[in-house]
């Protein structure tokens, strides 16, 4: 055992593997973080080889839950479970298939367990026990828990004794293991994240709203769209071009189609009323391609779609594929990617993506490979855009264990609004950042649940694909197509308007949050337990979660009309009303359909932004400063040059907005010249 960073143990058991994750990592360490003891003693960690591969013990306290393992949609609390961690786009049984897996998880006794692998490895908590420990039982207990009926056999049976994560990770014959220090769950994470590189502060404007329109747009209708969107009032900072942007896809050229003759021009067009262009891809490359032939030395010996799939771990591969979509995209003005199907999918027929028996000339297999593709594909990209010195925020479908500094959000293709909740709570465990998108919708009521819920996640992106017209003149997909609109498209429109107001008055908390998240690895959006380890009720909330240090949000799913949401201890405040709620319990709300239930700490200082068409207007910066109680919560906000990485050497500015019983005050350290926020105007809670 060595520590290799403050508070970061590695050990080596075996012989481990030369292609890993942190073997071929792409960002070092960020600064930063004190030293700690390992949490876990050396001598409670073991490692065999087997036939199959090689197999890690850790210990597992009695009562102690572990969560995590990337994103797992289908799960919350880890405890008790068995999951093979294999990059699928389709998970339709809680087995451990994602579209990111993430060999880590965090523990509520204060710390967190890297494997260093990029196999399908499978985690056992807790629930297998040993010949050697059950011969411990006494033969009475035994007795006793035979008697009864079968359920009571069944419930005899616990998971919250002492015992032991099992870690098998095949065909490998040995494995670092690395042990993040807390001292509080949060800590540990956080110091994952700090290990990982840093989280990613994405661009002011990825924070605002994002909408992809119908996969056939053509240059002339995605510009009246958007002039649609700013005679409605409906702000909108990114609009995302689908398939159709292209010569060919599945698979790819990356070559701009007819119906953008002048991607430029529509580029610009589209800066000129403060949007940003977002272009869909993915990384499989069509035969007709310019990529195809320089690509070809680097490719597998599989193909996808009739294409080419390129290994994006070799420096050469990445700077050939970058460096042509540079020419052909961002150095006209493209802000960023939807990095489409980089994860796999076997349970949807046909099958597509590459065989896990493929091979590469990195010497990886098809099933490393679809652990790192998606991974290695965010650095390809984001590598465009850092040589220009501007920043991004992207889209992406796969992604894999260090992932923090990347400013991608994964999505799905699977739609169940309960599950995409759960995907936001378990992101902030493993150093990602998922989108619970809104695209189809089964009603009215369905569409304003969805589109309140991405208000408060890392992207808000409304993807309309597949429709002509926005989902809120018409939520019916043949309807909308007819240009049929709904007959209260207006009033669900001026509805709509609202929520998309409320996020872009979010920005400026949101940004502050992320700032945090690139400084010190602490998520954005996390889970309740995170941040209350030592209460067992926040063990199961998986359809909550927090908003940087002081929002807590609990989202309804339609047909909801009465919502229980659980506060952690200390007091809370309604977002909305300024009502005040006891911690350390439950409540039942009643939750109209306009209603989203939002609870502010007791005593906080929120500033929110005057709502805008888009985030680079100047407007955007007059702030409204909610205080809430007595306001002893001062809030700090974040100044740089929002597009740059400026802020990486040091220049920006924080802003602390502290209440003196009166009035609201604003106190800036710092020196950079930079966009700033102003107070103008207060409000009492």
């Amino acid at each position: 055992m060595e520590q290799v960073y403050p508070g970061v143990w590695k050990v080596t058991l075996g012989q481990p593997e030369a292609l890993t994750p942190v073997g071929l990592r792409h960002h070092a360490p960020l600064g930063g973080g004190e030293a700690a003891a390992c949490p876990l003693p050396a001598e409670a960690i073991s490692g065999k080889a087997t036939a199959r591969g090689y197999v890690v013990t850790l210990p597992l306290a009695a009562e102690e839950q572990c969560y995590g393992l990337g994103l797992q949609l289908l799960s919350f609390n880890q405890r008790g479970l068995k999951k093979t961690l294999r990059v699928n786009s389709d998970p339709r049984a809680d087995l451990g298939d994602s579209h990111a897996p993430v060999p880590f998880f965090a523990s509520t006794h204060g710390y967190g367990v890297l494997i260093d692998t990029a196999r399908y490895a499978t985690f056992y908590f807790g629930q297998a026990t040993p010949l050697a420990a059950a011969a411990k039982a006494k033969k009475g207990d035994l007795a006793q828990q035979i008697t009864g009926s079968a359920e009571t056999m069944y419930a005899s049976h616990t998971v919250s004794a002492e015992g032991h994560v099992y870690v098998e990770v095949p065909t490998a014959a040995g494995v670092d293991v690395y042990i993040f220090a807390g001292p509080t769950m949060v800590d540990a994470v956080a110091r994952y994240n700090r290990f990982s590189g840093g989280g990613c502060l994405p661009p002011r404007w990825g924070l605002g709203v994002w909408y992809r329109p119908r996969l056939d747009y053509d240059e002339t209708q995605t510009t009246a769209l958007a002039d649609a969107f700013h005679a409605d009032g409906i702000p909108c900072d990114v609009m995302g071009l689908e398939p159709g942007w292209q010569t060919h896809t599945y698979s790819c050229t990356y070559v701009w189609s007819d119906k953008f003759p002048d991607p430029r021009r529509l580029i610009t067009a589209m800066q000129a009323r403060g949007i940003h262009l977002n272009l869909w891809q993915h990384v499989f490359i069509h035969p007709d391609s310019p990529l195809y032939t320089p690509m070809l030395p680097y490719a597998g010996d599989f193909t996808v779609w009739g294409g080419i799939v390129p290994d994006l771990t070799i420096p050469a591969a990445r700077h050939t594929f970058a460096a042509f979509q540079d020419q052909e995209h961002v150095a006209l003005g493209v802000s960023g990617y939807k990095l489409d199907e980089c994860d796999s999918s076997d349970y949807i027929k046909p099958q597509w993506s590459f065989p896990e028996i493929e091979q590469f000339p990195s010497g990886l297999d098809g099933e490393q490979y679809h652990s790192l593709l998606g991974l290695n594909y965010q650095e390809t990209v984001n590598s465009i855009f850092r040589a220009h010195g501007k920043r991004t925020y992207n889209a992406v479908r796969s992604s894999h264990a260090l992932a923090a500094p990347y400013p991608f959000v994964l999505y799905s293709d699977l739609y169940d609004h309960r599950d995409f909740l759960r995907g936001v709570v378990n992101m902030g465990f493993s150093g990602l950042l998922w989108c619970p998108e809104v695209r189809d919708a089964k009603s009215e009521e369905d569409l304003l649940r969805r589109i309140q819920a991405v208000v408060f996640s890392p992207q808000a992106l409304i993807n309309a694909w597949y429709i002509k017209n926005a989902p809120w003149k018409q939520w019916r997909t043949e309807d909308n197509n007819n240009d049929q609109f709904l007959a209260d498209a207006d009033a669900l429109t001026a509805t709509v308007r609202g929520l998309f107001e409320l996020r872009m008055a979010l920005v400026p908390y949101l940004y502050a949050a992320f700032a945090r998240y690139a400084q010190s690895g602490t998520p954005p959006f996390r889970a309740l337990v995170l941040d209350y380890p030592d209460d067992p009720e926040t063990y199961a909330v998986d359809d909550a979660w927090l908003v940087g240090d002081r929002l807590l949000v609990a989202p309804v799913t339609a047909g909801q009309t009465t919502r229980e949401v659980y506060l952690p201890h200390g007091t809370w405040q309604d977002f909305d009303t300024g009502a005040v709620y006891a911690g350390g319990q439950k409540h039942t709300l009643d939750v109209p359909v306009t209603k989203i239930p939002v609870f502010v700490k007791a005593g906080s200082i929120l500033p929110l932004a005057h709502p805008t068409l888009h985030a680079a207007d100047p407007a955007a910066l007059n702030l409204t400063v909610r205080v809430y109680g007595d306001g002893s919560l001062p809030c700090t906000l974040f100044e740089d040059d929002p597009e740059t990485y400026a802020f990486e050497t040091g220049a920006y500015n924080t802003a602390e907005i502290r209440w003196d019983g009166e009035k609201a005050l604003l106190t800036r350290t710092g020196t950079t010249a930079c966009p700033g926020y102003t107070v103008a105007r207060w409000e009492k809670k």
